[in-house]
């Protein structure tokens, strides 16, 4: 049968343009459906990209050729590296952007994909034949045919804005509809959903703020890119600001807490424990004297600024209050209110690993609809389920990241695992391998997987090449070169270091605390190899790391090893009567691949584990 395309992606947010991209690059025809072409990448919330295990996301979706760094890259108005006094691990590059520059560089980048194209369009259903997937029909009355359909839907699906206890809006942001019908078809397949509640703080004229009583934040100068592959100029730099909230503010809220949505009784929704609204802090922290509040510009056209930590459901009488409340922003002029909004998202275990819905064949999911909360995890899923769409339609095996391959794969793997009980967010406490997963790696540990699979282009291979060879180049003459004894010592003085009293390998020097590698080579009175500040990263950690890195790559064999231990597809679990009861049910409704998977579950004992072990390879004998 002749398709109109081979993959319909529903949705231009963040998870939509990487699927979108992602499987145009691997050579698939790609629809783009979104309700309006303007909002492609639209920063509906805080106009920044990166923070704690966040960026080194941005990196990974990069090194398979995604766009969100790219046009991070280019909209970049202030940049930092966030946990510097902190262990490489931790290290985490944030940029704020220009929203209207990031939305803007989105859209070209997408534009510029061969094989994709973009459709203004609201899908209301999906086209079904069976359990597959065969299309989407839009509300302006056009059915299009695809045998694969990508649905990043955000806070679209039965989308309710609210402002304290009496405005209501159906909406998936301000100023943009909700959709009703598609949620209620996916409900009528039966999938298991539930509802969540995000927020966003008000804006302000920065016109109208009092500056000389906020602490003023500039970006580093450090000439950073989250993409491996494009090193354009980056645009004008702007500060931040930085102010706090006291006990004026503290008890007008108080005071109107019950007119908030949240503590009104009108939201239902579990809200994001890691991003929560001024109510919240409030409630639960009620001996905290003050909270920060950071003032970020929104672009470098316009005066309106983003007034970080003050995300709210009151009403907007109260915000104007509680504005007017904090140090610097007295006279302030509210651009926009802040609001809460509920929306529709599916319980993830009903997911694959590769993010296809189990019940639906060729329906993938990926971003918010997954009970995601932030850009970049709805970008590290939009890639997954990308590649995975187009590995389907040529029937080849899906692409499943391990969780010591990257932080995209410890997202999935937590999602279908674990599931959720509020909106997700990631950290690199979630990782069990943080060394191995730095952002400084990313290109490293899956540039070869994305070469492999088709994804890179001629220019970006050779990058992919420089980069490992001259990593290689630099750590095989750190460990050749001999320093000698003086040229060590005048350096290790002047770092007030314990001298040494024979000739020492320079990467043996290099690997103590605060001896950098680039110095060492210096004293030696060599040309130093010519790399990238990435490289000199990179190799450096090595370097100093070798015995914990090595560590973390035995454990991570282990995990493999596990992995390799497979469970059948069509595995009985509920009459598996050597395992306990909640064992039994929540394996029934993961359904893991592998025992590595099932060892994850909340519920799943190591005795479990074990008697799991032992039912399988009694059946496998059975069967013999």
């Amino acid at each position: 049968m002749q398709w109109d395309y081979d993959v319909i992606v529903v949705g231009g947010g963040h998870a939509g343009s990487e699927a979108a991209n992602a499987a145009a690059r691997l050579g698939a025809r790609v629809l783009l459906v979104t309700a309006n072409l303007e909002t492609i990448g639209q920063m509906s919330c805080n106009p920044a990209i990166g923070g704690i295990a966040k960026g080194t996301v941005v990196r990974e979706v990069d090194a398979f050729g995604g766009v969100m760094a790219r046009a991070a890259d280019r909209a970049t108005i202030q940049f930092r590296m966030l946990n510097r006094s902190k262990g490489p691990a931790v290290w985490a590059p944030r940029a704020q952007c220009d929203r209207g520059l990031y939305r803007r560089a989105m859209r070209a980048l997408l534009e510029e994909q061969p094989n994709l194209d973009l459709v203004q369009g609201t899908v209301m259903a999906l086209r079904l034949d069976g359990n597959r997937v065969s299309g989407v029909h839009t509300t302006d009355g056009r059915a299009v045919r695809a045998p694969v359909v990508v649905l990043t839907a955000g806070t679209f699906l039965r989308g309710t804005i609210h402002i304290g206890t009496t405005t209501r809006v159906p909406a998936g942001r301000a100023g943009d509809p909700a959709v009703v019908d598609l949620a209620e078809q996916l409900e009528s397949i039966g999938l298991a959903v539930g509802r969540f509640k995000t927020g966003t703080p008000p804006r302000v004229d920065g016109r109208s703020v009092d500056y000389s009583k906020l602490e003023r934040q500039d970006g580093e100068e450090l000439e950073y890119r989250f993409s491996h592959f494009e090193r354009g100029s980056r645009p004008e730099q702007r500060p931040c600001w930085v102010t706090w909230a006291g006990a004026e503010l503290k008890e007008i809220i108080r005071r109107d807490i019950h007119q908030s949505a949240l503590y009104g009784g009108v939201i239902a929704g579990r809200g994001p424990r890691y991003c929560p609204s001024i109510e919240d802090k409030i409630v639960k922290f009620p001996d905290a004297e003050r909270h920060q509040i950071f003032l970020e510009p929104e672009g470098l056209q316009t005066a309106e600024l983003y007034v970080n930590g003050l995300s709210t459901s009151l009403p907007i009488s109260t915000q104007i209050l509680f504005l007017q409340a904090v140090p610097g922003l007295e006279h302030a002029r509210m651009t926009r209110p802040g609001y809460a909004i509920e929306y529709d998202y599916y319980a993830p275990q009903q997911l694959t690993p590769w993010l296809e819905v189990k019940a639906v064949e060729g329906l993938f999911f990926a971003g918010q609809i997954n009970g995601t909360t932030g850009y970049e995890e709805a970008g590290g899923q939009g890639l997954v389920a990308g590649i995975n769409a187009v590995r389907q339609l040529r029937d080849r095996e899906p692409v499943v990241l391990g969780r010591d391959d990257g932080y995209i794969g410890v997202l999935v793997d937590d999602l279908i695992t674990r599931g959720v009980d509020e909106p997700y967010r990631l950290f690199t406490s979630r990782a069990e391998f943080r060394l191995l997963l730095r952002q400084d790696n990313a290109l490293k540990r899956l540039g070869p997987l994305a070469t492999k699979l088709g994804m890179l282009g001629t220019d970006e291979r050779r990058e992919l090449e420089r980069r490992l060879r001259e990593e290689e180049e630099l750590i095989a003459v750190a460990r050749e070169t001999t320093i000698e004894t003086k040229a060590a010592n005048s350096l290790l003085q002047e770092l007030g270091q314990a001298l040494v009293r024979e000739p020492q390998r320079v990467g043996e020097l290099a690997r103590r605390p605060g001896v950098a590698l680039r110095q060492l080579l210096d004293r030696c009175g060599m040309q130093v190899p010519e790399a990238t500040d990435d490289v000199w990263m990179s190799a450096e950690i090595e370097l100093k790391y070798a015995g914990y890195l090595e560590r973390e790559r035995q454990a991570a064999q282990k995990l493999a090893e596990m992995a390799d231990f497979r469970l059948p597809p069509d595995l009985s679990y509920m009459e598996l009567q050597s395992l306990s009861t909640e064992a039994r049910q929540k394996l029934d409704l993961v359904r893991p691949e592998s025992l590595a998977q099932a060892g994850r579950i909340p519920g799943v004992s190591p005795s479990d584990l074990q008697n799991l072990v032992l039912e399988v390879v009694r059946r496998r004998r059975s069967a013999a």
